[in-house]
Order: C-alpha cells, then structure tokens, then sequence
C-alpha cells in the first residue's frame, strides 16, 4: 500500500490556523478587550424567510408517502435546474436546463473537476489565489504556473501568449482581492483559451455583488466562451447557504476536448462519486430564484455591500490603495508603511482589537496587502473602521 505522494508537496495550510491561533492567544492574555473579526469569508445574516419555508415545506415532503423522494438526480431536479436557466436569462445570458448541474457548493466542483482531466496538463492559476485552485491540483499532481496579479493590473491577471497552458482558473470578482473583469478582460482570456485549446474553469461564485455595467455576470456573456469554458457558482455568498450547501455548475453541450464531450465526462464522473443534493435543499435554492426569492435576498445583498462602501471609505479617507469594495464583499489593501502581511496583522489586533487576512496566504504577491470582508454586522463593521482610521491616522 502506497500513499499519494504528492500530498508531501502541499503547503501546510497555516494561514487559517495561525490566525486563529494569534486571535485565541491575543483574548485569553486580553479578556477585557472586544475583538471584531472581518477576517472571516462567513455570511452573518440568516437565511431569508422565502427560502427558509421552502425548505420547511421540501421537509414536510419528504415526511408524505405521496410525496416522498428517494436519491436525486445527478444533475439535480429539473425545477431547480430550470430557476436557475431563467435566473442566467434575466441578465441575457442563455444556457441550456440540460447543460447545469447541481452541487453541494462550488468549492467542491472547483476541487472535483480535475478528475476528468489528465495529470500532465498544466494548470495556470492567477496569484494571489483561492487555494482550493492550487491544490487539488497539487494533490494530482500536475504542473502549476502562475499569472501575476498585482497593483500595477488592479489585481486582474491577463494571460500572456508566450505561456502555454491547459486548464486555467479565472475568479471574478476575485477571491481574495475583490477585482472583477471587465468584458474586455475576459475577452482576452476566451480567445487565449481558444487559441491554446485550454479550458478555463470560471469560478463565478460573486457575481451578485458586481455593480459595475462593465463588468460581466457570467463568463458565457462573452462570445467563444462556450467551446472553451466551464463555469462554478455558489448560493454561499448569494444566499447565506454557506452551512445548507448548494451550488451548480454550467456545462455548455458543446465543449469538447481531446476526442471528449466535457459534459459527459463530468456527468459520469458525478454519477460515480456523487449523489445529488437533497430535496429541501433544492426546494430552498430553486426558491432564491423565484421574484420573492431575489427582492429578498438582494435586501442581503446590499446589507453588505454598504459594509464594503463603509470600509472603502475609510480606505480612501487613508489614501490606502485598494481593489474590491465594489463588485466584491472583500477589501484587498496595501499595508502602510511597507508593513508585511503578519506584521499588519498583529498591528491591527494588538492595536484595534481587529481581525483580518494577511494576503501573503494567498500567495506570493499577496506578501504586504490584506483582506478585509463585509460579512460582518453592520454596527461591528462601523466600530471596527473607526479603530482602524484611529490607529493608523496615528501612524
């Protein structure tokens, strides 16, 4: 029996634990002290209240032999696929009901879909970076190269014609840096994917926070998109299900590779190692879809987009530069005075009594920036700028 070594080559995932860690040691030595944390990548508001009754109501199902259901479909109900086609056409973006599928969260799709993929494909990945991204293909090991964001693309990679690569994830707006593609970005990026016969796995897990016309919503509003492009979204960040787990992925019918329908391939593989999400989960999430569904959340949705405007704010009160606030829940800013991402962390904590994310545990051109979230409450998130501005304004 042998282990998968390439387990051996994954970075110890530190950066969560030794903020955790910092965090605990800062509270146990200082009990008195309230420590706000927008640091976390959580949602804090509830489930909305039309979301909330589906799923009594999907439960109440279930306890009805008339109505009980066993296993799901792979792909998920027809009902919920069909919300979410009719979702995409209300910002004029067409996609088939046979071409999504339902999962349990994007993250797991984001990790799983290298398995219908060979090994010895390069992957190329934009850095800073989600790091599910780096490695499940680490753990596969496949060869990693690394487009570079930083201050002076706004921390919005573009792909460069001398790198040749197979499998390319794109996040827009971005996680960690809240930076969001324009139409003309992500142009360039499908006619790359074209031109190397790559396939661009597009993580569009917050495209409700995009605000910007110029920015688009899905990755099939560019034209070629659909012979070169796979994408992931999520109802975490959407809808709060963050703890109820569901997402979905769009497969366009004709994309292939190598003598392969994609969509196939993905479908047996899901056939295999998945077994669908539950009723009262697709009852909840074919209900965000529904008028009630989107006025309601939307309410959720602008909850904390004004707790970005409120951070951003404060940033630009500082002459801090930063990318994100507005299409984007985080705030990636650069530390000041040349501090590095931990020192700027146990600044703020020591200092404001404030949580964030050093940027360099998304990478190496995180190193001096930080991450800032709007998932807080409204009151925590205002106490927390106005330490901040009254610490650094001491600076």
């Amino acid at each position: 029996m042998k282990i998968n070594k390439n387990f051996d080559n994954l970075v110890p995932n530190y950066l969560f634990a030794e903020v955790a860690k910092r965090t605990s040691d800062f509270i146990e030595k200082n009990p008195d002290k309230k420590v706000i944390k927008l640091g976390i990548g959580d949602v804090t508001l509830p489930l909305v209240p039309v979301v909330v009754e589906a799923m009594k109501q999907g439960a109440d199902e279930l306890g009805k032999k008339e109505t009980f259901k066993g296993y799901p479909d792979y792909e998920g109900y027809e009902f919920a696929r069909q919300a979410i086609a009719d979702y995409y056409k209300s910002y004029g973006v067409t996609v088939g009901v046979d071409e999504i599928l339902i999962n349990d969260g994007a993250k797991s799709d984001s990790g799983n879909i290298g398995d219908i993929f060979s090994d010895d494909n390069i992957v190329l990945v934009t850095d800073p970076v989600y790091p599910v991204y780096v490695d499940s293909n680490i753990m596969a090991g496949r060869k990693i190269v690394y487009a570079n964001s930083n201050e002076q693309n706004g921390f919005a990679a573009m792909p460069d014609e001398n790198v040749k690569a197979d499998i390319i994830y794109l996040c827009s707006p971005n996680n960690p840096t809240g930076s969001a593609y324009t139409y003309d970005e992500l142009r360039a990026w499908v006619d790359y994917a074209n031109k190397n016969d790559a396939i661009i796995i597009y993580d569009a897990a917050y495209e409700a926070f995009i605000t910007e016309d110029n920015c688009p919503r899905s990755i099939f509003a560019i034209d070629g998109a659909r012979t070169c492009a796979i994408e992931l979204c999520s109802l975490s960040k959407t809808a709060g299900f963050t703890g109820t787990r569901c997402g979905y992925t769009v497969i366009p019918k004709e994309l292939e590779r190598d003598g392969h329908n994609i969509y196939k391939l993905w479908y047996r593989r899901e056939a295999t190692k998945f077994n669908g999400v539950s009723w009262p989960v697709q009852r909840g999430a074919a209900a965000v879809f529904s008028d009630e569904g989107q006025r309601q959340i939307k309410e959720n949705i602008a909850y904390y987009q004004e707790n970005a405007r409120i951070i951003s704010s404060a940033m630009d009160e500082l002459g801090i530069y930063y990318t994100g606030g507005k299409n984007s829940p985080y705030i990636w800013l650069k530390c000041p005075n040349g501090m590095g991402s931990w020192e700027f962390f146990d600044f703020l904590l020591e200092k404001a009594n404030v949580v964030g994310t050093p940027g360099e545990g998304f990478g190496a051109n995180g190193a001096g920036y930080f991450r800032l979230t709007s998932f807080g409450d409204r009151e925590s998130t205002i106490e927390a700028v106005e330490r901040i501005k009254e610490v650094l304004a001491d600076m």
